[in-house]
């Protein structure tokens, strides 16, 4: 395919970025193009396991804490925990949609909800109201390391997630030029907090090539 059928099919604005940053080259432009969706398959799959085991952590925590395995329901109610979460209504709706179709049970709500339902929990209201208990998810962190912390770096997870699910690159510094720093310190991050859930990412992520470092250098040398 010639570069200006590349900018038919995924537009030009989306393809200048990357033209830019290779100074103009079009063969350069669309090699960068590829290595940041490789770059993203890998870290989608690295994501999602993340995702699924911090939410188990969250969920079978608080369903020890408050006796109710059915907490996230319960908690939406006034003076819970979850009562003034930015997306009570949504997941009200999820609830009343799942009991409509006799669908409904505490782990497929829990299943349900967004990642950023999750991390939202480590803000200040829902954390205070949660006994001040949900650090003890996190049975190897870092000492001295306290809730805002790791609320803002969790949050720094979430929208590399969001950049990756909207289908935002990630191979460029915030100046536009090509850059592999993103990934790699998400990635340190993600492993940092893989460690703190009091697992080895060597073995939550084994059989897995989690960071493809021929990728990262090859954008970086491109």
């Amino acid at each position: 395919m010639k570069y200006w059928e590349y900018e038919k099919a995924f537009s030009a604005a989306r393809l200048n970025k990357y033209l830019q940053a290779c100074g103009n080259n079009t063969g350069k432009a669309l090699t960068l193009y590829r290595y940041n969706v490789k770059l993203c398959q890998k870290f989608y799959g690295m994501l999602n396991i993340f995702e699924v085991v911090l939410r188990n952590a969250i969920d079978t925590h608080y369903r020890a804490y408050f006796n109710d395995n059915d907490w996230i329901r319960n908690q939406l109610g006034t003076g819970g925990m979850l009562e003034f979460h930015p997306q009570k209504i949504s997941v009200l709706q999820t609830i009343n949609d799942l009991d409509k179709s006799g669908r409904y049970s505490s782990d497929r709500i829990a299943s349900s909800v967004t990642f950023g339902f999750w991390t939202y929990l480590f803000t200040k209201v829902p954390f205070r109201r949660g006994g001040q208990s949900l650090l003890k998810i996190f049975p190897q962190k870092e000492v001295g390391l306290g809730q805002r912390a790791i609320y803002n770096e969790l949050l720094t997870i979430k929208d590399f997630r969001n950049r990756i699910a909207h289908h935002e690159a990630i191979c460029f510094d915030s100046f536009g030029s090509k850059d592999s720093s993103l990934a790699k310190s998400n990635y340190s991050t993600l492993i940092k907090y893989v460690n703190f859930l009091g697992y080895s990412g060597n073995h939550l992520y084994f059989g897995l090539d989690i960071l493809p470092h021929s990728v990262l250098d090859s954008i970086d040398n491109l």
